[in-house]
């Protein structure tokens, strides 16, 4: 550090010969040195459930298919001594977080022990640091912090309008239309059945004409009896087995079918985005999501063109969604873009992808884990990520123990024995509405906000109005994201490194600098238990309460509300109402809270092109002054506003 004291010290490394694969090759690793107070997180996704990763060995590999729900590796090692190891080996990885009081790095294929150390002052300074040797996270258009909604899947486009304009008539906001998996005749095809989606091209227009937008699911497998299988073979664009065959996956699984195209290879990628851009986009739709970037068909023992599955493990998401991102910021160089995508690796985030933590089980225990997930791969640099609202399988959960908060009466969204389903949805929609994007999906028959009943609507209906009033906050956090490289969705040792009760909590995290969010996460309960970080005060968001923090309190947390806190000194920039972020959005009012000095920056722009990256858009720093009760402005707000007009100070209670 500044001073000359030694920050973190390699005790050794090592390259063990072995052969895998029939390549001659090594085992590879390194170890570092640990202090006796220090934590550790990120490494990708985990859905253990834990976020202090010390004392824990982590293995760092795509897996679909893990116990706890897949796992993603990015094997960014966070240090609550600010530090982080990037470990530059993309082969399945071994990671032992203060192990014995050491921690080690061991990867299976490698030629060389590669890692670089990023040092800072705080964390912010680490993200920096990430950022310049990873690339940039770009602003992703601003209709993806709006309501994302979705379905596994709209069997045709007649319900997926239905839906669409069932939140239009009902004056429920609403950003983006996704349609999902197996709207095409067979996988591979790349190709829209019309016997279900007679008029994509219609169907998008007017979608448009209501200030919506479209993403459009993008699978990377090919069936043999496809029409494109042959080129593919005959090219050799596949992962291959041992015998440079095809390798093939589960003709019992429709969706696990057919061959993985090879994305490593350039050409394959070039030949991947003319057939989704002439077949698929052109037919009006926004965006793709790239599903199935692990791959679930599991690269080890079979080979890319660039090499070995096992010595390229991990490598695939990054190398697949380039298959978008490459091309279209070439041939549109103003659009702005956007991927949704299953897995990730260094670099990922330069991709414009947002990630979500894949198929989850509709479960209370595993809403818990989507906290300490999403809160770890934060932490790796994915600033984008997320979980599926409500989970992704078929809702079929264990009976209730206690009475359930949400009449089910009316809730068409799952089987009448799953009580307590509405309940569990509502409390996962709070979260998520406190995440960086917002989606609603899974295998439910029904998905949208008024098919958990009529008791649930008006508490999510209320929820998603929150989000959108939220949207400039958000924004302007996302357009920090973009200058920065630091995640807003954060666990609270990025912002309270002098706390030391901070560096294991799982179920609360900052949102932004203002929000301590704390969701409620047990089936039945009113009320939780809730960490207030030392050296500042805090704010009841609902009832303007101060509290000093360092202290533990009872929150209540009835239905209709998730505990919520905010920092004394915070401002929060809240808009006015609108049905989608195609509208324009003024300020409604600038809250304050006082109890110490603080600072935003309130950020706009068009919201859908790439001019902010040549300074288009339009920005301003608030300043609050506590002593004098004073909030400046740096000039006009971006929505034209003068700042002093829109002041609430927020009295105590």
């Amino acid at each position: 550090d500044a001073s000359g004291k030694p920050i973190v010290k390699m005790t050794g490394w090592d390259m063990a010969p072995q052969e895998v694969n029939g390549e001659k090759t090594f085992k590879v690793g390194a170890g570092f040195s640990v202090t006796s107070n220090e934590h550790f997180y990120g490494l990708g996704q985990n859905q253990e459930g834990v976020l202090d990763l010390r004392g824990r060995t982590i293995d760092c590999r795509h897996n679909y298919d893990a116990p706890a729900g897949e796992t993603v590796c990015v094997p960014v090692l966070v240090s609550s001594n600010n530090y982080m190891i990037v470990w530059d080996q993309p082969s399945a990885t071994t990671v032992s977080a203060g192990v014995h009081n050491a921690t080690r790095f061991t990867s299976q294929v490698g030629e060389r022990v590669s890692f670089y150390v990023v040092t800072g002052r705080n964390s912010d300074e680490l993200y920096q640091g990430y950022r310049l040797l990873t690339g940039t996270t770009p602003l992703p258009p601003k209709a993806a912090f709006g309501l994302i909604q979705s379905k596994a899947r709209y069997e045709s486009q007649k319900e997926l309008m239905s839906i669409a304009e069932g939140y239009r008539s009902r004056s429920y906001p609403l950003d983006v239309m996704v349609l999902d998996w197996f709207y095409w005749t067979r996988m591979g095809q790349l190709d829209i059945d019309h016997n279900y989606f007679p008029d994509p091209t219609g169907m998008n227009r007017q979608l448009h004409d209501w200030g919506m937008h479209s993403i459009i699911s993008i699978w990377p497998r090919f069936e043999r009896e496809g029409r494109y299988y042959d080129l593919l073979a005959s090219r050799g664009w596949f992962l291959k087995d041992k015998d440079g065959e095809p390798a093939y996956g589960l003709p019992v699984r429709s969706d696990r079918a057919g061959a993985l195209i090879d994305s490593t290879n350039p050409e394959a990628r070039t030949w991947l985005w003319g057939k989704i851009r002439d077949n698929i986009l052109s037919q009006g739709f926004d965006w793709t999501w790239l599903d199935e970037t692990e791959p679930d068909l599991v690269p080890a023992g079979k080979f890319y063109s660039i090499g070995s599955g096992d010595r390229y493990f991990n490598l695939y998401p990054l190398m697949h969604t380039s298959v978008v991102s490459e091309p279209i910021a070439k041939e549109r160089p103003n659009f702005r873009n956007l991927i949704l995508a299953r897995a990730a690796y260094l670099g990922a985030q330069s991709s414009g992808a947002i990630f979500w933590t894949s198929d989850v089980n509709p479960t209370w225990e595993a809403l818990r884990r989507q906290v300490p997930a999403n809160l770890n791969m934060a932490a790796s640099g994915i600033a984008y990520t997320s979980s599926d609202t409500g989970g992704w399988s078929f809702p079929n959960g264990p009976e209730a123990q206690r009475a359930v908060l949400v009449d089910p009466t009316g809730a068409t969204a799952m089987p009448p024995s799953y009580r307590d389903y509405p309940e569990l949805f509502v409390r996962w929609f709070q979260l998520n509405t406190f995440t960086p994007t917002l989606r609603i999906h899974g295998q439910r028959p029904a998905t949208a906000i008024w098919e958990y009943g009529k008791a649930a609507e008006p508490i999510l209906a209320d929820f998603l109005r929150f989000r959108y009033e939220l949207i400039p906050y958000i924004y302007s956090l996302g357009h920090g994201t973009y200058q920065n490289g630091a995640p807003f969705m954060r666990a609270l040792f990025m912002d309270f490194p002098n706390d030391p009760k901070v560096a294991g909590l799982t179920d609360e995290y900052m949102f932004g600098p203002a929000f301590l969010a704390a969701p409620v996460l047990e089936q039945g309960a009113t009320s939780r238990r809730v960490y207030l970080p030392a050296g500042t005060d805090w704010y009841d968001w609902w009832t303007n309460k101060r509290y000093t923090g360092g202290q533990w309190i009872d929150a209540a947390a009835p239905i209709e509300r998730m505990p919520l806190f905010v920092r004394a000194g915070s401002i929060v920039p809240l808009g006015s109402p609108i049905q989608n972020t195609s509208q324009r959005q003024s300020l409604r009012e600038i809250r304050v809270y006082p109890g110490a000095n603080g600072s935003f920056t309130v950020y706009d722009d068009d919201g859908v092109t790439n001019a902010y990256k040549a300074g288009g858009g339009r920005s301003a720093v608030l300043r609050w002054d506590d002593s004098s009760k004073h909030l400046t402005s740096s000039g006009r707000l971006p929505t034209g506003e003068d700042a002093a007009s829109l002041l609430r100070l927020v009295e105590t209670r």
